[in-house]
């Protein structure tokens, strides 16, 4: 098979038990409204800036990738 299709099939899941993941784990694990979120509330304007789960998504995310090329 060529690498192309594979690519494609492990992203697919990938991206399946993320969903999953995100269905059942945002129950408790309250991603988005964490603690330095900026968050501006006016009477009919609301501003949200999610930085602290940006951070976050993005230490995961780099520690995710690291780890998938070094056992490689």
């Amino acid at each position: 098979m060529n690498q192309f299709p594979k690519f494609l099939i492990v992203t697919g899941v990938v991206l399946v038990v993320i969903g999953l993941l995100w269905q059942v784990g945002g129950r408790f694990l309250h991603l988005g409204r964490l603690p330095g979120d900026i968050v501006i509330e006016k009477e009919n304007f609301r501003f949200y800036f999610p930085i602290v789960t940006s951070l976050l998504l993005s230490v995961v995310l780099s520690l995710a990738l690291y780890l998938l090329r070094f056992f490689r």
